[in-house]
């Protein structure tokens, strides 16, 4: 993978502004390769840590973590979690379901103008919906 541009590197900037994230060079060069080429991306922190290094940028794994936490606080990502446990990031922030392929551990945007809910279940007293996650399960035949 080819260092990290210039250009990437602003819109990685601005995005954490958007956030009012401090800039460290850390968190920059992650947002750089989160929203650089103006693409949403899913990740995992295994895989963005991946990316960091094959880019040459010196970041722990637990720095990974924790600056993804930092962007999903900040409102600049979602976490959406898989079985319980796998844990995946994704730069769009609008409300859309996802598919999951089994097979290959990967989340992708699923077509949200194609999912229809009917009818929810009334929230028991005391609590309101906050917030609905779809993820539909693939796997190959």
């Amino acid at each position: 993978m080819q260092p990290i541009t210039q250009h990437a590197t602003q819109t990685g900037t601005d995005w954490l502004s958007e956030g009012g994230l401090r800039p460290t060079r850390q968190r920059i060069a992650l947002a750089a390769l989160l929203v650089g080429d103006g693409r949403n991306r899913h990740v995992t922190a295994e895989s963005l840590y991946e990316a960091a290094m094959s880019c040459g940028e010196s970041v722990s794994l637990a720095t990974v973590y924790n600056t993804l936490r930092a962007f999903c606080d900040a409102g600049l990502m979602q976490e959406i979690t898989v079985d319980g446990s796998k844990s995946y990031f994704d730069t769009n922030m609008h409300d859309h379901p996802h598919f999951y392929w089994e097979d290959e551990g990967r989340l992708s945007d699923a077509p949200a103008e194609e999912l229809e809910i009917a009818r929810l279940p009334k929230a028991p007293d005391g609590a309101e919906i906050s917030k609905i996650d779809v993820v539909i399960r693939l796997r190959k035949r």
